[in-house]
């Protein structure tokens, strides 16, 4: 597997009781995204304190690698499922390995 070139951590918080239905979303996206080319890992984690808190850990070979996941049906899929379940809108912190 090549080498991790951009790491993209998503942090995203549910309303509470939905956390089962983001994990069985995000865990679908996460398999299927860990299949395409260009993607070195694809992680669900859920916050101990607090687990209506979720961060996703995404790792990319190439700017073209995070493009085309974005494209795929799957993470349409997945934003399609947990949009409307947000407590807040998600954000990304993007980094570059060194």
């Amino acid at each position: 597997m090549a080498t991790e070139a951009f790491v993209t951590f998503v942090h995203v918080h549910v309303i509470p009781g939905t956390e089962d239905a983001f994990l069985e979303a995000s865990r679908m996206n996460a398999s299927s995204s860990r299949q395409e080319e260009g993607v070195t890992r694809f992680d669900v984690v859920q916050q101990i304190e607090d687990p209506t808190k979720f961060m996703l850990i995404e790792g990319y070979v190439s700017e073209d690698a995070v493009t085309a996941h974005r494209a795929t049906a799957h993470y349409a899929a997945w934003r399609t499922a947990v949009d409307d379940i947000m407590a807040e809108t998600r954000y990304a912190e993007r980094f570059v390995n060194r």
